[in-house]
């Protein structure tokens, strides 16, 4: 059965998908595919995807369904024989039905984490922008406050982690979010987890995934 596994997970900025994503690919063997990352890599390969993308995304809008849809079709083309964990994608109901029609889920996840605690999370983040080193005043402050711990250079906080950037970027989730996971739930499945902090939701999620492949290690 792990053979052909295949999910997806959703969350919203800030709400601790990355290290979900990290735990489920250590504790469970599958690959994980991020659809932030295939665009970066697309984009710097200059591809057509990628050139594609990139006009929209330096206009500040979003990459339009049939793009993404290509782009991550395109990657999962050479998975067939890996179980695979897909992160980013869908973000729409649209692309949720074109991945449906070419290839079947077995499980979704959602994490639900309280937007308060999200932007409480993401509004402590500081940045070094030419190395793009991140730092967060609580879980990963710099040795010198406000300075790149190797540059020793003054961080500055991105637009997008600034509280109000943060809101406007949850309710925008949560408008396109409500019918992708009405889409998966009428499927039989979708599975939410709701939480404040990674470390109280993995466990869960951790045990929940065993009933549908079995687990290498973890849940720690």
């Amino acid at each position: 059965m792990s053979k052909l596994f295949r999910m997806v997970i959703l969350g919203a900025p800030g709400s601790g998908k990355g290290t979900i994503s990290t735990r489920i690919v250590r504790d469970f063997g599958l690959k994980h595919l991020s659809s932030g990352d295939l665009l970066r890599a697309q984009i710097l390969k200059k591809t057509e995807i990628g050139l594609a993308a990139q006009s929209y995304m330096k206009g500040g809008q979003l990459v339009p369904d049939d793009v993404m849809v290509k782009l991550i079709s395109s990657e999962l083309s050479g998975l067939n024989a890996s179980p695979w964990l897909l992160d980013g994608f869908p973000r729409t109901r649209p692309q949720a039905e074109a991945l449906h029609n070419n290839q079947k889920l077995d499980l979704v996840l959602s994490l639900e984490v309280p937007d308060d605690v999200i932007v409480d999370r993401i509004k402590g983040r500081w940045t070094h922008l030419a190395s793009g080193r991140i730092y967060h005043t609580e879980f990963n402050p710099p040795k010198v406050p406000g300075k790149d711990d190797v540059t020793g250079e003054l961080l500055v906080q991105r637009e997008d982690d600034k509280p109000e950037s943060v809101r406007h970027r949850l309710e925008v989730y949560a408008t396109n979010t409500k019918p992708l996971k009405k889409f998966y739930e009428d499927l039989g499945i979708l599975q939410v987890f709701h939480g404040t902090e990674s470390n109280e939701i993995w466990p869960r999620v951790h045990k929940y995934m065993q009933r549908h492949i079995p687990a290498k290690s973890g849940p720690f």
